[in-house]
C-alpha cells in the first residue's frame, strides 16, 4: 500500500517537474519567474504549533494551525510526539511506553 502511494506521489512530482522550465524562465520573452513564497509543510506547521503550545503563544498557535488542514496538523503533531518519545527513550535507556507514561504523569505499569 505504501509503495503504491510513493509511486503515485513520485509520478505527480515528476509531472510537475517536467512541466516547469529548466532555465527558470516564465515565458517566451525570457522574463524570470516571479518569486513564490514556499508554503510551510505539515512538519513545519506541527513543530511551530507544538512549540507555540509549549510557550502558550496563542497568536503563533493560530498562525500554525492555518498553514495546513486540521488532519495534516494532527498527523504532524502525532509524528512529532512519536519522535520525541523515541528520542527521550533512547536518551534515558527506557522503553517508549515508560517514557510516554512518565511524561503524562501516569503510574508505571
Amino acid at each position: 500500500m505504501i509503495g503504491k502511494i510513493r509511486t503515485a506521489f513520485g509520478r505527480l512530482l515528476g509531472a510537475q517537474r517536467a512541466s516547469s522550465r529548466a532555465d527558470g524562465t516564465a515565458g517566451p520573452d525570457g522574463a524570470p519567474a516571479p518569486a513564490r513564497k514556499r508554503a510551510p509543510n505539515l512538519f513545519e506547521a506541527a513543530a511551530s504549533y507544538v512549540s507555540a503550545c509549549a510557550e502558550n503563544d496563542q497568536d503563533r498557535i493560530d498562525e500554525a494551525a492555518g498553514w495546513v488542514s486540521p488532519e495534516a496538523l494532527s498527523f504532524g503533531v502525532n509524528e512529532l510526539a512519536c519522535r520525541a518519545v523515541l528520542a527521550l527513550a533512547r536518551e534515558r535507556d527506557e522503553s517508549p511506553r515508560a517514557v510516554a507514561r512518565a511524561l503524562l504523569g501516569l503510574p508505571a505499569t
